[in-house]
């Protein structure tokens, strides 16, 4: 690369850095502050408004009630992925959305769930708005064009076929669409519509569209409501939460800027411009997006920025090896950059395919973990290929081209891996029986096999209204401790009610003498009216549907990934191997739970699907080493395979032991500078990251070995051996 075009790319970097730092900091800057650059906060925080409803059918069943707040959930997701929906007593149902500062606008939108009928030309009805999956606004090109706006409808399968039967005998003939006795849409069937699909045309604009919509999908819910009360809410971690979060974000960039450095002399100082590159851009995508960031959000940057270190370190650690097999500088940054893209990218796609169906499938907060997640790794994929290299480059063509500013790859005596592996299996049984042992006596003496916090068990909302206004921090710090000490349990979330006193306490199931004791408590400290305080018993905020969907999603994409480790490498058992190793993982992060008692909320499945893409990432990468070194060779010899395992892994472990010390340090920052909720994220979190390098350099090459060993791999291999 010519001088010239050296400068002219180094200073393009360098200003581009200047300018998403300084748009980085106005949108920070403003965060939560109402400003109009700012990131949207969820309700942990930020806050947002909460929305009681009232159950108007005296009979509603609770499978009713059940199936009311997960349709009510999805309704609600288009205002915000991180809305939450629970049952509060036995017949009102709360909505809280982040974001939100005025219940009226939410309330206008929203409109009061009601019933909603699909009638044939006499009246009839033949549906209801319980068949109704979906229903969203859209545009369609016209006879003569032009574009048109609709209503797209997706159908239950069950009523599918009875829509088919209906539109084919009526074909001509208007079918009213009637939302608690109006007469919302009147179409006219133009043909008999198979399939669970439909379309409602003749809209005069988009925003007439979305209306008829948005009453089509509230009119599906199982039961009817009523508003009966409205308030916003303030954040639920206050704002101390997001400054130590962006503060541990800041010191352990910092940190990691200097190791890189360090470590790697002018390859690290390449990885530091495009770690800021990454940082400052995937604050600015999430803001362009209007993605809203929660405390699982936040996990989602942190693999980001594990992933983008981790390129940096497999592409300098290739240059590394190129520079001591003998090429020259220039040579080794052009095939370190090409051997090196191949494990990146499935590193990269494999962790995409789970933020990819999480988004499809999951719901809330799991939704916005995918979505940070997605910006995260796309941002820090195009910065590992293209703003590193090019920065490289470019120092090379201004003049850095002497090897000792980029170093070389020392070589390393073959460890022993594969002769241990029994070792590392049983360490592995071990601490995951550990872990087991711990549910099975945590659950025999009534505890629980695990610490189920408010948003899976459900508890008790104590509102408190109190004489005077009391910050977030003063509640935090002097009257959350009275209240776990009632309770006995540290799961405490506290929520102010904006404009005015009050302060919402949700805790685990208080008995009626421990709600007479924290009544007490707050008159004989605060002076308090008991009149001021009452109680709800409130269901979880996770429901059973939101977490089998999150379920079948971390499956499907478990499955997706196998199909695309073996269709990538040609070989069923490397994808076989990175799940047992995956399963590993997993299962001594819910071992950390088990022993530890760390409260299992919204964070855990954050925590879970964390490692779940970090984990498979590094694993990836020892096998691309491992593929590499077996020179797509159909055979070898026991003994010979032996030593391709150990090389392999050997050659990886300064790039398995440093992407681990540089997120850990990330998290081990959040731990420490974090309020007690951050702590009960990051902790596990680090317990993940550990388990991950160990099985990515201890358990997923053993298991390929012994797999290839004694497992044919069909018909490469042709029979077992």
């Amino acid at each position: 690369m010519k001088k010239n075009k050296s400068i002219a790319i180094l200073s393009a970097v360098l200003v581009a850095i200047v300018a998403l730092c300084y748009y980085a900091f106005i949108i920070l800057s403003s965060t939560g502050r109402g400003a109009g650059q700012n990131i949207t906060l969820g309700l942990d925080l930020a806050g947002g408004v909460s929305i009681t409803y009232q159950v108007v059918d005296e009979d509603a069943t609770a499978e009713q009630l059940s199936d009311t707040r997960y349709k009510l959930q999805k309704r609600v997701e288009s205002y915000s992925t991180e809305a939450t929906v629970y049952q509060s007593g036995d017949d009102r149902i709360c909505v809280e959305i982040p974001g939100v500062t005025d219940a009226n606008d939410i309330l206008e939108d929203l409109g009061t769930p009601g019933s909603l009928m699909f009638c044939d030309p006499d009246g009839n009805t033949f549906m209801t708005g319980d068949d109704v999956v979906d229903a969203q606004a859209g545009t369609y090109q016209t006879n003569t064009g032009n574009n048109g706006f609709c209503v797209d409808l997706v159908l239950s399968d069950e009523a599918a076929e009875t829509f088919s039967e209906i539109t084919g005998e009526n074909i001509g003939k208007n079918l009213p669409i009637i939302y608690d006795d109006e007469v919302i849409s009147n179409p006219t069937v133009q043909s008999k519509i198979d399939g669970g699909t439909a379309q409602i045309t003749g809209m005069g604009s988009f925003e007439e569209a979305e209306i008829l919509a948005s009453q089509i999908r509230i009119g599906s819910l199982s039961v009817e409501l009523q508003e009966l009360e409205s308030q916003v809410v303030g954040a639920q971690l206050g704002g101390e939460a997001m400054s130590s979060a962006l503060k541990a974000a800041m010191v352990g960039l910092a940190f990691i800027i200097i190791f890189m450095i360090a470590y790697y002399w002018m390859l690290g100082a390449a990885a530091a411009i495009a770690l800021v590159i990454y940082s400052t851009l995937t604050v600015a995508v999430i803001y362009w997006f209007d993605i809203t960031l929660t405390l699982p959000g936040i996990a989602g940057i942190i693999l980001g920025i594990g992933m983008a270190v981790d390129a940096n370190v497999v592409i300098y650690g290739r240059i590394r090896e190129e520079i001591a097999a003998g090429k020259s500088v220039y040579g080794a940054m052009r095939d370190g950059f090409k051997k090196a893209t191949s494990a990146i990218v499935d590193g990269n796609v494999t962790t995409l395919i789970v933020a990819a169906i999480l988004a499809w499938k999951g719901s809330g907060t799991v939704k916005g973990f995918a979505y940070t997640l997605a910006i995260s790794i796309v941002v820090s994929l195009l910065t590992s290929l293209f703003v590193t290299r090019y920065v490289v480059y470019s120092l090379y063509g201004i003049g850095v081209k002497d090897a000792k500013y980029y170093g070389q790859a020392k070589e390393l005596k073959a460890v022993g891996f594969v002769k241990r592996r029994p070792v590392f299996y049983v360490i592995a049984v071990v601490c995951i029986a550990v872990g087991f042992i711990g549910m099975a006596v945590h659950s025999g003496s009534g505890d629980g096999a695990l610490n189920l916090s408010l948003e899976f068990a459900g508890g008790t909302s104590n509102t408190v209204y109190f004489n005077e206004e009391y910050t977030l921090e003063q509640i935090d710090s002097e009257m959350t401790p009275i209240v776990m000490d009632i309770t006995g349990d540290s799961d405490v979330f506290v929520q102010k009610v904006a404009d005015s006193n009050g302060v919402v306490f949700k805790t685990r199931n208080l008995d009626l003498e421990e709600r007479e004791k924290f009544n007490q408590a707050f008159v004989d400290k605060y002076g308090v009216d008991e009149n001021k305080i009452s109680s709800q018993t409130i269901s979880s905020t996770i429901s059973s549907e939101m977490t089998s969907d999150a379920v079948i999603a971390v499956i499907i994409a478990v499955i997706l990934i196998m199909i695309y480790i073996a269709f990538r490498f040609q070989d069923i058992r490397f994808a076989s191997a990175a799940v047992i190793a995956l399963i590993h993982d997993i299962l001594l992060v819910l071992a950390s739970y088990a022993l530890v008692r760390i409260s299992v909320g919204s964070t855990f499945i954050a925590v879970m699907l964390t490692i779940l893409g970090y984990s498979i990432n590094d694993t990836i990468v020892v096998f691309d080493r491992v593929r590499e070194n077996m020179h797509r060779r159909a055979r070898v010899s026991k003994e010979e395979l032996t030593d391709i395992c150990n090389s392999s892994v050997t050659q990886t472990l300064s790039r398995s032991i440093n992407t681990s010390v540089t997120t850990l340090v990330m998290v081990l920052l959040l731990y420490i500078m974090g309020v007690a909720s951050i702590k009960d994220f990051s902790l596990p979190l680090m317990v993940g990251i550990v388990a991950g390098l160990f099985s990515s350099v201890c358990i997923s090459t053993n298991l390929w070995y012994d797999m290839r060993l004694h497992f044919s791999k069909g018909s490469t291999n042709g029979k077992k051996k």
